[in-house]
């Protein structure tokens, strides 16, 4: 797991987002199989918003898997009134921003993107310190290049 002062790091860098960006309604760093680190989501249950995360994470790796499109980098949805951005963070979590349906798209990317760096990096750095076991944020990991793409789910 992520040490606390790694976490509190990452939920400063959430808070900073939001403030940032203020049609964002919450900010969430999860490991790649659905396990929060830090949130910043007034009114929703994160535990439940990072499963549902992982699992479409698993269905976005597939995607890109099947049509060559490279490693995960990031996904959009789009509701009635509003928007789910999940980005790679690093090698081994995701950040997953909600955002209102006014907001401008393209700053919603390009913070999400810069935040999900930052997040990644942080995450990453607090895994890879020596003496700590090489394990993801959610579980058994094998080591992954610095800024390599998010590791493949198992298609079997």
């Amino acid at each position: 797991m992520v040490p606390e002062a790694e976490v509190q790091d990452v939920l400063d860098e959430l808070q900073r987002l939001r403030a940032r960006v203020p049609l964002l309604s919450g900010a969430l760093a999860a490991s790649t199989d659905g396990l929060v680190v830090a949130h910043d989501t007034p009114g929703v249950e994160a535990e439940g918003v990072a499963a549902l995360t992982a699992a479409a994470l698993g269905v976005a790796i597939r995607m890109t898997d099947a049509t060559g499109r490279g490693g995960f980098r990031e996904l959009l949805v789009r509701g009635n009134t509003g928007y789910i951005a999940t980005y790679a963070a690093g090698t081994s979590a995701v950040l997953t921003l909600l955002a209102e349906d006014r907001i401008n798209v393209g700053r919603l990317h390009l913070e999400g993107r810069r935040a999900g760096t930052r997040i990644g990096e942080l995450i990453d750095a607090a895994l890879a310190r020596p003496g700590r076991p090489a394990r993801a944020v959610g579980g058994p990991q094998p080591p992954a290049p610095p800024n390599s793409p998010l590791p493949h789910r198992p298609t079997t």
